[in-house]
């Protein structure tokens, strides 16, 4: 099958426009539109529906633009690994996180890498989806479990764990609880225990929920949580990495916590090679030893 049919079909499709295409391209609409006819032809079969508002794909159309999609995917992890190569770290890296993980403790730590690599463009995905790094929807992740995809290389960073914390400002209106059953008295600050977050999280918001909490404020993430804490609207259900960034926050109930949530990095085995990963990979590696050493030097004062 012939490649640059298949090249000019996969603009069209992720175009929805034959102008469009040829404005990506560099080609005419008459030429690109010959291309798809000739396309159609030698497969023998109709790759799109034309319309007033565009082109949308048949359903052979999306089995091909699948494949060429995979293929593209493909060629972009061997573009990456022919420019890691080089000796420089350069050039795009797309990492992806979780939202509470990448705003509250990755992002603010970036300067120190780009420091060091100023040629590095860090493209930062922050989601509680799990992308799909063999597919190279990211080159590599951050993520709040053991990553179950195969040809992944992983390697555990550090713990987690959930507790409750709130402001000095809010404890002094309204009290400390020295026991669960004090909850029943304050505002939680959480997760639904429905929305997408690690198992351990909504574990425990379930149990917090078990003593009679009836005065609640959800948020669908940690860095939202974070923000009505540090604004005085109740006691606060975040990872205990935050303490470090945040030593306004009090932790209440000293005994109360989560079960471990394991935090893995994991990028493809065909990215062993790369530059740009190692040098992601040994930036976090080194916050983290230097954010565990604050942690205990903060313990033992």
């Amino acid at each position: 099958m012939d490649w640059d049919k298949l090249r000019i079909f996969h603009a069209v499709a992720d175009a929805g426009s034959l102008t469009h295409a040829g404005d990506v391209l560099h080609l005419s609409q008459s030429a690109v539109s010959r291309q798809i006819r000739a396309l159609e032809e030698s497969l023998n079969t109709t790759l799109f529906h034309r319309h007033a508002r565009g082109l949308i794909l048949t359903e052979q159309g999306e089995l091909l633009f699948d494949a060429t999609a995979a293929m593209n995917k493909r060629l972009d992890a061997a573009a990456a690994r022919i420019r890691d190569s080089e000796e420089e770290v350069f050039g795009e890296l797309r990492v992806t996180t979780a939202i509470g993980f990448g705003t509250l403790w990755l992002a603010p730590r970036l300067a120190k890498l780009y420091e060091q690599y100023p040629d590095l463009n860090i493209d930062l995905m922050l989601e509680e989806r799990v992308l799909d790094l063999p597919m190279r929807e990211a080159d590599v992740a951050i993520r709040m479990k053991e990553p179950s995809q195969a040809d992944l290389i992983r390697k555990r960073l550090m713990s987690v764990r959930m507790r409750l914390y709130a402001s000095r400002k809010y404890i002094e209106a309204h009290g400390e609880p020295t026991s669960l059953s004090d909850l029943s008295a304050h505002r939680l600050i959480c997760q639904n225990v429905n929305s997408e977050q690690v198992g351990a999280g909504a574990n425990f918001v379930t149990s917090l929920l078990a003593n009679d909490v009836s005065k609640m404020l959800y948020v669908n993430n940690y860095y939202g949580v974070l923000q009505a804490v540090r604004n005085d609207l109740g006691i606060g259900v975040l990872p205990n990495y935050l303490m470090q960034d945040f030593p306004d926050l009090v932790r209440i109930l000293d005994e109360v916590e989560s079960s471990e949530v394991p935090v893995y990095l994991a990028y493809p085995e065909e990215l062993r090679q790369s530059k740009r990963i190692a040098a992601f990979r040994d930036f976090v590696q080194e916050e983290i030893i230097s954010h565990r050493k604050q942690l205990r030097d903060k313990e033992n004062r």
